[in-house]
């Protein structure tokens, strides 16, 4: 997939809409407990910037729900402020991403400057889906509507949002569609996810190793059997193991597990033969609670128990593999690594993991919930690549096409 990217087109004086995925967490307070996401964007805003553009940025912000979708605690107006602290320049925000007060702002923009428009997800026909709206008239005109009044606020469409690429939002689809007439190119956040995750499934270096936790199994089947192909071995962790040992019969206590997916776990376990790796013990508790008790389990697990992270034999045995490999993708935690001691496994990994990329590997870890575990593990300067979008990644490793992305100016 080669696309035009922001190098490829001048900016001076035009409004350019860049789509950018600044879904950060938020506390209580509705302060910024992680900015990773924000400071990924500011390549391109500062390329976009230095280029004379007026930038109008615009992003999503958790799964507001309601009729009115406005959620106070979901607003943009933290990313604004930080975003203006890092840019060392005012941004102004728009407390509405369509309409009049929004026009008011961008028509109000210098050169060089940029602006915020509000959580695109309060408005209804953001996360319309295309294919309700072809069977809906009424959802269909809701989506075309909300696509015209943003591009109404642009000369040029950007998009750096890798983490929403898999998803056929107005904003990320619809909305590049009906500028036809006018640049649609991606950022460099983009562009590098592509090249990285590209280079890795079309030439890895041998042994290829892919480590997937996580909850369900029904999440990772998809990259599971697509990764059996290109793998030599996939490392299994998280709650869906306990599915895969419940399906051969072992006994997993009050587990979380998908007993509807027990056919389907046995049967890409005898499709994938040693490539498949499932843990050998586990840590089990009754309950999440840091001050409990916890028992190593080698085998079934007791009924008032409940399996929450792999056991030491496990962690050794990965550990090894990971030891041998010189391609790494991981995408998924091990157990409950928010809650300790059940974070030991998770931990493990993110510091084997790292030792293997300091010995050559090439490491891609994508998830937020890995990219914490290897925040809190302290090697991230230590990993070749960590991925911004979880899902998109997990979609890309399966080989999944990205409508839009497809919708795009080729190079």
């Amino acid at each position: 997939m080669t696309k035009r990217t922001i190098d490829d087109i001048k900016v001076s004086s035009k409004r350019v809409l860049v789509r950018l995925d600044l879904n950060v967490p938020l506390d209580a307070l509705g302060e910024i407990t992680d900015d990773r996401r924000i400071r990924a964007a500011l390549p391109t805003i500062r390329k976009l910037l230095d280029g004379r553009g007026k930038l109008v940025l615009m992003s999503h912000l958790g799964r507001p729900t309601g009729d009115t979708k406005r959620d106070k605690n979901l607003t943009l107006r933290p990313v604004a402020k930080r975003l203006a602290e890092l840019l060392g320049q005012e941004v102004p925000f728009s407390s509405m991403c369509i309409g009049d007060e929004a026009e008011r702002i961008v028509d109000n923009l210098s050169n060089g400057q940029c602006c915020l428009l509000e959580n695109l997800r309060f408005r209804a026909a953001e996360t319309i889906k295309d294919a309700k709206a072809a069977d809906d008239p009424a959802l269909r005109k809701s989506k075309d509507d909300f696509a015209a009044a943003l591009a109404e606020l642009g000369d040029i469409y950007v998009n750096d949002a890798f983490g929403t690429c898999h998803r056929d939002n107005t904003s990320m689809l619809t909305l590049p569609k009906i500028m036809t007439r006018k640049k649609r190119v991606i950022g460099y956040l983009i562009a590098k996810e592509l090249q990285v995750l590209g280079d890795v499934l079309a030439n890895p270096k041998r042994p290829f190793v892919a480590i997937l936790g996580g909850a369900k199994v029904s999440d990772k089947v998809g990259v599971i059997e697509a990764l059996l192909e290109k793998c030599d071995r996939i490392l299994i962790g998280g709650a869906m193991a306990n599915t895969f040992a419940a399906a051969a019969g072992q006994k997993v206590g009050k587990s979380l597990v998908e007993p509807d997916r027990y056919e389907l776990a046995n049967a890409i376990r005898e499709k994938a033969g040693d490539k498949l790796m499932l843990p050998v013990d586990s840590i089990a508790a009754a309950d999440i609670d840091p001050e409990i008790e916890t028992q190593v389990c080698g085998g079934d697990i007791p009924d008032d128990l409940m399996g929450l992270d792999i056991g030491p034999k496990t962690i050794k045995s990965y550990c090894k593999e990971l030891s041998k490999a010189k391609t790494i993708v991981w995408n998924g935690p091990m157990g409950v690594f928010e809650t300790p001691p059940f974070d030991a496994g998770t931990l493990a990994i993110a510091n084997a993991v790292a030792d293997a990329t300091d010995a050559g590997a090439t490491s891609i870890v994508g998830g937020g919930d890995s990219a914490a575990a290897i925040d809190a593990s302290g090697v991230a300067d230590r990993i070749t690549h960590i991925s911004t979008g979880g899902g998109a990644s997990l979609k890309f490793l399966e080989g999944k096409p990205f409508e839009a992305l497809d919708v795009l100016d080729d190079a």
